[in-house]
């Protein structure tokens, strides 16, 4: 992952540029108090298929932390900046916290900018004016950690600091040595911002989540957000509280996945045929799928249509699994039939979809157990020959 800096409106940006480049481009934006680095999960289990950009908003991580306060449009203005700096001329924003309501302020502004928005424990209007004073007021007399503890609470559910002390402790840290500046301004532009009018008026493709257990963007004020917009989705997200991208990653990297394949499908208004071609090409590779073309003939063709129809465009692009996972399926149903030019063509796509070396060995030896040692054998040979080229 490359460090990238800008320097845009004044402030020194700090971001990461990564995935794929000619992917559909996605933007992250953090929360109050985080760094891009709370994404690190979250995006590993996209970055096969998406363009993917993350940045420290001013004040926070690496950027620069300009005097306070700040105002929504302030975020926005940098954030629509460094979508021109990195020219791209459209992208979903995927904001938490107050970076969701970064994603949607540009979204009312610069509606032509913006693809997609996956909005995650925020609201159109957070906390109250004497709440956010009072935040303000408590830092400034006894800086960011006097409330780092009782905002870690709120951040993650008990049971993962019960679970993981250590990184507990670490994104305590990330939070304590966010500038002051930074906070406090931030802290302002929350306070003064109700974009439920703004809101309001969004007809962009719109997925929110909630971390079941959020006790400051409840799932209640979510679902609220959610109404505002025509035709957005909700969907909670269980055992996390108010950054489900660091205690459940991977739920929620599939569901926006899944929402991001129907955001782009119905954007393309694909056929059944053509989204299993697109499927199929991000599975399997433009390559292997070029020369399974290239080598049809009339008497396959029809089967040949019907498996990427059926396959590829019905089964693999149901929202139901992500990718990773009906990859790791296949894998095994292929190894257990003893399907062995099947199971070495999709061991070669594991790089695709972002199935690892260590998490084959494990299916296989699941095979193992409840297939038959032959037939997990079998399938150990085939792997072993794939990775030795790799």
């Amino acid at each position: 992952m490359n460090r990238l800096f800008a320097t845009l409106n004044g402030v020194v940006l700090h971001y990461t540029d990564e995935g794929v480049s000619d992917g559909e481009s996605l933007v992250f934006i953090n929360s109050l108090g985080s760094d891009l680095r709370i994404w690190d999960d979250v995006v590993a289990r996209l970055a096969a298929h998406y363009r993917i950009v993350r940045y420290d908003k001013r004040g926070h991580g690496l950027s620069d932390g300009t005097p306070a306060p700040y105002a929504m449009r302030d975020h926005s203005a940098d954030l629509l900046a460094l979508l021109d700096h990195l020219q791209m001329t459209r992208a979903v924003l995927i904001g938490i916290s107050v970076g969701g309501m970064i994603a949607q302020y540009l979204a009312a502004w610069h509606p032509e900018r913006v693809g997609g928005l996956v909005l995650c424990d925020t609201g159109a209007k957070i906390g109250t004016v004497q709440s956010w004073n009072e935040r303000i007021d408590a830092v400034q007399k006894g800086g960011i950690a006097g409330i780092a503890d009782a905002v870690l609470a709120r951040w993650l559910t008990s049971a993962f600091a019960q679970a993981q002390p250590s990184a507990y402790r670490g994104w305590r840290n990330m939070m304590a040595q966010t500038s002051l500046p930074g906070y406090v301004g931030t802290c302002a532009a929350l306070r003064d911002a109700d974009l439920t009018e703004s809101t309001r008026t969004l007809q962009t493709p719109t997925l929110v989540l909630c971390g079941a257990a959020d006790p400051t963007t409840t799932p209640a004020l979510n679902q609220a957000l959610a109404g505002l917009i025509a035709g957005a989705q909700f969907e909670l997200i269980d055992n996390a509280a108010h950054l489900p991208c660091i205690e459940q990653p991977a739920p929620m990297a599939a569901k926006i996945a899944a929402f991001l394949d129907s955001v782009s499908y119905n954007r393309q208004a694909l056929s059944r045929h053509d989204r299993g071609m697109q499927v199929r090409r991000a599975v399997l590779g433009d390559a292997y799928v070029d020369r399974a073309e290239a080598n049809k003939n009339d008497f396959d063709a029809d089967f040949q249509h019907f498996i990427t129809e059926t396959a590829w465009g019905n089964v693999w692009a149901r929202a139901g699994l992500d990718r990773r996972v009906r990859h790791l399926l296949t894998i095994a149903m292929m190894a257990t039939l003893g399907k062995e030019h099947e199971l070495a063509m999709h061991i070669r796509a594991t790089p695709n979809t972002g199935v690892t070396q260590d998490e084959v060995k494990e299916v296989l030896l699941q095979v193992a157990v409840y297939a038959g040692v032959p037939a997990a054998n079998s399938a150990m040979a085939v792997a072993k020959k794939i990775y030795a080229d790799f």
